[in-house]
C-alpha cells in the first residue's frame, strides 16, 4: 500500500500556497475566504481608537486612546473561511467620559478597543491604549494593554489632559513641563516589517489622540503617528479632528464648552496568505497547486544587493503663536558603506512622503522593507523632531521633542531644539528650529525681556546630509527654522531662524518688515519654517515641509523599469562602472530584472 506523502519518511510539514497576497478588511464579514491553497497566514488585529474627550462644561481633557494592535505569524487556517469583526471607533459625546473603541476579532485573536478620553477630574478609560486623564484635579491616564495580553496590545494614556496611549508609546501628560499644556498622543506601530510596503495608511496604526488646554497654553496636540486624532485649539473646535477610519487611532480632545470629543477611528484587520514549502511536494499536490493558480509565482533572487536612499517628508513649521521649526523627514541610507538589501526580481511600490501642511507632520516614504517616518512638526517628534515653539510664563522650558521616532539603527534623525523663556511678561517668545538627519536643530536664543520694545530671532534648523547615490553630491533633510518674534509692534524686524542645509525653510521673521516662512524644499525631506507673532498683531502663519525622495542604485547587470514617467532610470558613467540608478520623485513601481 502506497505512502499517503509519496513515500517520504518524516514528519509532515505542511505546505501553504498563499502567493503572500494581503488584504486590508475594513468592515466587518461573516465568512472571509483565504485562497484554496493556503493553509498559513500573517494577520494584524487593529480595533477600534476610544473618543476624545468633551464636556460637560469643561473646556479640555484628554485625547481617546488607540485601539489594541495585535499581530501573528503562521497562523494556521486550512483554507477555510472565518468570520471577521472590525471594530467600531467611540463616538464623540460631551458627557465627561468619553466612548470606548469597539473589539476587533479574528479567528482566536481579540484586540480591545481603545480607552476613552476625560474631561472632569476622572481616570482616562482603560483599552487596548489608554484613554488621557482629567482636567482638573489632574486626573491619570488610563491603563493599557487591558486586558493583558504577550506581547502587549498598547500603552497607558497620559494624566491631567493627557494624549492617549498609541501602540508604540504612551501618551504624553499634560502639564509637563509647560504648566496647563496638554499631552501629545502616543505614536503607532509601523508593521510594514511583516506585512511589506503598499499598506493603508502607509502601514502604521493605532496611534493615540491629543489632548486639548484651556487659557494661555490652550493650543491643542496632535495625536499620534498611526491616526490619532488631534486635540483642537481653545477655545473652540478649530484644529481637533477624528482618529483615522481604519487605522484604530484614539480621537482628539475638544476644546468647545459643552462640546462633543471627537470620534475614535474605526479597526482594520490585514491578512497575509503565506507561502511556506516542505522541501518535496507529491506529483498530485504539484499538479493541483498548478492548476489552481498557487504554486509559487516564479520570482528569482538576483544574487545582487542594493542601495537605497530613502528619505520621507518633512515636518511642517508650527502654525500657533510663535511656531517651531519643521522637523526634517526620516533620512535612511545604506550608501556608502551600510547594509544593503538583496531583492527578488519583481515590482516594488514605492512611496514618496508628502511634506506636512503648516502644524502637521510629513508623511513616510517606504522601498522593500525600509520605511522612513515623516518629519515632525512643532513641538511633536518624528523622523527628525519639530522645533519647540513659544511657552508660557518666566523661566518655563519647552523641551526638545524627539527624533528617530520610530528608532531605526543607524538613527534616521536627531531632536529639535529647545525653547526658554526669559525674564518679564513680554519677553523671550521666539522658536527653536526643527531637528536635521545631521544634527539638532538650534534652541531658540531667549531673552531678557524688555517690555515695549522686544525683539529676537528665531532658532536655525539642524543641518541634513549629504548623499552621492545619484553619483553627484545632494544634501537631504534639513530642519525648519524656527519662528521670530516681536513685541509691541517694535520697528525692527527680526527675522526667523535660518533653514537647515539640505532644502529646510527659514522661519517667518517678526515685525511689520519681517520676512515670510520658506517651505521645505521638494524632494529633499527638509521642515518648513515656523509661525512668527508680532505683540500685539496676528501670527503670521508657518510653512509646509518639502516633499521626500526615494533613490535606488544596483550593479550594471541589472534592469530598473520605474513608473510614472515623472521618475527616472539612468546608467552612471564611470568610474561608477555602469550602476542603474532609480530616482523617484512621486509613488510609484520599481521593476527589477
Amino acid at each position: 500500500m502506497g505512502s499517503p506523502n509519496g513515500g517520504i519518511i518524516g514528519v509532515v510539514n505542511p505546505t501553504s500556497f498563499g502567493k503572500c497576497t494581503v488584504t486590508s478588511v475594513t468592515s466587518s464579514t461573516p465568512a472571509f475566504a483565504f485562497q484554496p491553497g493556503t493553509r498559513l497566514v500573517s494577520a494584524a488585529v487593529v480595533a477600534g481608537g476610544g473618543a476624545g474627550a468633551g464636556g460637560p462644561g469643561n473646556y479640555t481633557g484628554g485625547g481617546g486612546g488607540a485601539g489594541g494592535l495585535r499581530t501573528c505569524s503562521s497562523f494556521p487556517v486550512c483554507g477555510a473561511s472565518i468570520p471577521i469583526t472590525i471594530g467600531a471607533g467611540g463616538a464623540g459625546t460631551n458627557s465627561g467620559s468619553a466612548v470606548p473603541g469597539s473589539d476587533s476579532i479574528f479567528s482566536t485573536i481579540t484586540s480591545k478597543g481603545g480607552g476613552g478620553g476625560v474631561s472632569t477630574a476622572g481616570t482616562g478609560g482603560p483599552g487596548g491604549s489608554g484613554g488621557g486623564g482629567g482636567q482638573s484635579p489632574p486626573g491619570a491616564g488610563g491603563t493599557g494593554n487591558s486586558p493583558p495580553v504577550s506581547p502587549s496590545q498598547g500603552n497607558d494614556g497620559g494624566a491631567s489632559r493627557g494624549g492617549g496611549g498609541g501602540a508604540g508609546a504612551v501618551g504624553a501628560s499634560g502639564g509637563t513641563p509647560t504648566p496647563g499644556a496638554a499631552g501629545i498622543g502616543g505614536a503607532g506601530s509601523d508593521i510594514t516589517p511583516i506585512f511589506g510596503p503598499g499598506l493603508p495608511n502607509s502601514g502604521v496604526y493605532a496611534g493615540g489622540g491629543g489632548g486639548s488646554s484651556s487659557g494661555p497654553c490652550g493650543s491643542g496636540k496632535p495625536g499620534g503617528v498611526g491616526g490619532g486624532g488631534n486635540g483642537a485649539t481653545y477655545p473652540g473646535t478649530t484644529g481637533g479632528t477624528a482618529g483615522t477610519a481604519n487605522t484604530g487611532g484614539g480621537g482628539g480632545a475638544n476644546a468647545a464648552f459643552d462640546g462633543d470629543g471627537f470620534n475614535g477611528g474605526s479597526g482594520i484587520v490585514i491578512v497575509k496568505e503565506l507561502n511556506k514549502a516542505s522541501g518535496s511536494w507529491p506529483l498530485r499536490a504539484q499538479f493541483q497547486a498548478r492548476k489552481s493558480g498557487t504554486w509559487t509565482d516564479g520570482s528569482v533572487n538576483l544574487g545582487a544587493n542594493f542601495d537605497y536612499l530613502v528619505v520621507a517628508g518633512g515636518g511642517g513649521g508650527g502654525n500657533n503663536y510663535t511656531g517651531g521649526g519643521g522637523g526634517a523627514g526620516g533620512y535612511r541610507t545604506s550608501f556608502p558603506g551600510g547594509t544593503k538589501l538583496n531583492l527578488d526580481s519583481g515590482t516594488y511600490p514605492i512611496t514618496v512622503g508628502a511634506g506636512g501642511a503648516a502644524g502637521s507632520n510629513g508623511n513616510p516614504s517606504i522601498f522593500s522593507t525600509i520605511t522612513s517616518a515623516g518629519g515632525g512638526t512643532a513641538d511633536t517628534a518624528g523622523g527628525s523632531g519639530g522645533g519647540a515653539g513659544s511657552v508660557g510664563g518666566s523661566g518655563v522650558t519647552n523641551p526638545a521633542p524627539a527624533g528617530n521616532s520610530p528608532p531605526t539603527s543607524p538613527p534616521q534623525g536627531n531632536p529639535g531644539g529647545s525653547a526658554t523663556k526669559t525674564g518679564p511678561a513680554n519677553g523671550g517668545f521666539a522658536a527653536a528650529g526643527g531637528g536635521g538627519s545631521g544634527g539638532a536643530g538650534s534652541n531658540s536664543p531667549g531673552s531678557p525681556g524688555v517690555a515695549g520694545a522686544v525683539a529676537q530671532p528665531g532658532g536655525p534648523g539642524g543641518p541634513g546630509s549629504t548623499n552621492s547615490i545619484t553619483n553627484s553630491p545632494v544634501t537631504y533633510a534639513g530642519g525648519g527654522g524656527g519662528g521670530g518674534w516681536c513685541a509691541c509692534g517694535a520697528n525692527t524686524p527680526f527675522n526667523g531662524g535660518a533653514g537647515g542645509p539640505g532644502g529646510g525653510g527659514a522661519g517667518t521673521g517678526a515685525g511689520p518688515a519681517g520676512t515670510p516662512g520658506v517651505a521645505g524644499t521638494v524632494n529633499t525631506g527638509g521642515g518648513g519654517g515656523g509661525s512668527s507673532k508680532d505683540n500685539p498683531g496676528p501670527t503670521d502663519g508657518g510653512a509646509a515641509g518639502g516633499s521626500g525622495i526615494v533613490v535606488v542604485r544596483a550593479p550594471s547587470a541589472r534592469t530598473f523599469t520605474v513608473s510614472p514617467g515623472t521618475n527616472t532610470s539612468t546608467t552612471l558613467p564611470a568610474p561608477a562602472g555602469g550602476c542603474k540608478v532609480a530616482t523617484f520623485t512621486v509613488s510609484g513601481d520599481l521593476t527589477i530584472s
